[in-house]
């Protein structure tokens, strides 16, 4: 089979290549999946260039936490899969519910843990989720990562999001859309931020209700507030230090800034602007299965669709690592297998 392979020290693409393997087989309690659909994140393109947590890697990798496809085979104990059923690897492996603990298990796509970006992937039985029946693979190979970290965001804090809700997403990588639609399906209303005029009105079109460019507006967090109504109420914080004073001055009273981002790593990040409004820093580090499973639940439920910018062939992960990190990017990208 062909796999796509980091190889140990890597700091760029060109410690990407793709190789020829044997075609693995699934031992006790694990599933063979054949992969039809794998998608980036931003955390992918830190690992290839040795910048994810712990420094470069330290053995040959195959990457990407993010991918959906066909059971083949199951191993001896395997009870709830079956060949032909249509299925997502989990972003971590060993957190099935619950509130974050210090045990989630390995992350797919970063070392010790290969990833999906591969002909055929072995999984434990507890480390993958059923597809919702409405997406396709390339759709559904957008949520383990993004997906589930956007749901965490808003669906799964003290108050989650609902009819009269106010949310307000940054910029439009995949995280924000994803939240985006969410929101939507949930009846919540969205200010959507963006430097690109032509971005905002792609996102009004996906029916965000007010939009701000950061560029011609420094003051974005205050001019979400009043767009708010006077703040408001969830902040989807895909920036990281560099916004998120302007992020806290958006928030409302009781309201929750859901800390995702790392995009940038230089601003002030002292939470004392919550203080007055009683309002609160949720650290979100993608979220369980059951939080997937929820997810692929309200997709079916609601006819929410992932936006997909572009998909890539097999042969072009390259080409697709670098449309990801390009300005162009406008929702999600997807590597195509089969």
């Amino acid at each position: 089979m062909k796999t796509w392979r980091l190889t140990a020290g890597a700091s760029s693409l060109d410690d990407l290549g793709m190789v020829e393997t044997e075609k693995p087989a699934p031992g006790p309690g694990e599933i063979l999946i054949r992969v039809h659909a794998c998608s980036l994140n931003y955390r992918d393109q830190a690992i290839v260039k040795g910048q994810y947590f712990g420094g470069p890697i330290s053995r040959d990798l195959t990457p990407l936490s993010d991918g959906a496809g066909i059971v083949e085979a199951v191993g001896d104990g395997v009870t709830g899969y079956k060949p032909g059923d249509r299925v997502a690897g989990t972003f971590f492996q060993n957190w099935r519910a619950g509130p974050p603990n210090p045990n989630p298990g390995v992350a797919l796509g970063a070392v010790p843990a290969d990833g999906m970006l591969s002909e055929y992937v072995v999984l434990p039985e507890q480390g993958i989720v059923p597809l919702a029946e409405t997406l396709s693979f390339e759709e559904a190979a957008t949520l383990p990562c993004a997906g589930v970290t956007a749901w965490n965001a808003l669906m799964e804090g003290p108050r989650a999001v609902g009819p009269g809700s106010s949310v307000l997403i940054l910029g439009t990588g995949g995280v924000s859309l994803l939240a985006l639609a969410i929101a939507k399906a949930a009846g919540a209303r969205v200010i959507a931020t963006s430097s690109s005029d032509e971005k905002l009105a792609r996102v009004r079109a996906l029916c965000a209700d007010e939009v701000i460019n950061y560029r011609t507006t420094p003051d974005w967090g205050v001019a979400a507030a009043r767009l708010a109504g006077g703040g408001v109420d969830h902040v989807v914080e895909v920036g990281g230090a560099g916004t998120l004073q302007q992020s806290m001055a958006a928030v409302g009273y009781n309201g929750e800034v859901a800390l995702i981002g790392v995009l940038t790593r230089e601003g002030e990040t002292g939470p004392h602007a919550l203080m007055l409004k009683g309002a609160s820093l949720r650290g979100i580090f993608v979220g369980s299965a059951s939080m997937a499973i929820a997810l692929n639940r309200a997709i079916d439920a609601t006819g929410i669709k992932p936006q997909i910018d572009r998909v890539f062939a097999f042969d072009q992960a390259r080409q697709a690592y670098e449309y990801q990190a390009s300005p162009d990017l406008f929702g999600k990208v997807v590597i195509r297998v089969d």
